[in-house]
């Protein structure tokens, strides 16, 4: 007899496989971009296991489009109120300083990124500088390591995530 953590686990699971797609393509038509879209299609289904234990058949789609709207909405205000330091800061400083200033604040947040990647397990360090310091695509990276693309996606997305927090809690 299956007991309802695994019934739970089996429909998110079912879910994920029927609507990642339509989840991806509803939050890239909120926020224009595909990478970030992709995180946030991971981070609604992440989000979708945690409450998996109030989920039913009936609700579950309609529960998991209300944290994708959620995570757009949020993404959307990150991106404004940082649009909007960005242009205030442009504004009042003068193109040399910032250029100065920018480029010591890219450096810094470099070094505490790899410091963090080097934290990370081997297999997802490997992926995680291939894609973003090889510029490598995950299909790409996925032949190169003769692993599956999923693999690679899901090793993406957990250094991806533990990177972003690490730099949330140093900035």
């Amino acid at each position: 007899m299956k007991s309802s953590s695994d019934a739970s686990y089996l429909l998110v699971d079912r879910t994920y496989r029927e609507c990642r797609d339509s989840v991806y393509r509803y939050i890239l038509r909120k926020v224009e971009c595909e990478d970030d879209s992709r995180d946030l299609t991971h981070d609604a289904f992440l989000r979708l296991l945690e409450y998996r234990r109030m989920l039913n058949e009936e609700t579950v789609r309609h529960f998991l489009f209300t944290i994708a709207r959620n995570l757009a909405t949020d993404w959307l205000r990150r991106h404004c109120r940082h649009q909007e330091i960005s242009a205030y800061l442009m504004e009042g400083l003068s193109a040399s300083v910032q250029d100065a200033e920018s480029e010591v604040i890219a450096g810094d947040l470099l070094q505490v990124e790899l410091r963090k990647v080097e934290c990370l397990p081997r297999k997802c360090r490997t992926i995680y500088r291939m894609s973003r310091f090889g510029e490598m695509t995950a299909d790409e990276i996925a032949e190169s390591l003769n692993l599956s693309k999923r693999t690679v996606e899901g090793h993406l997305l957990a250094g991806r995530r533990q990177v972003r927090e690490f730099l949330r809690k140093c900035i």
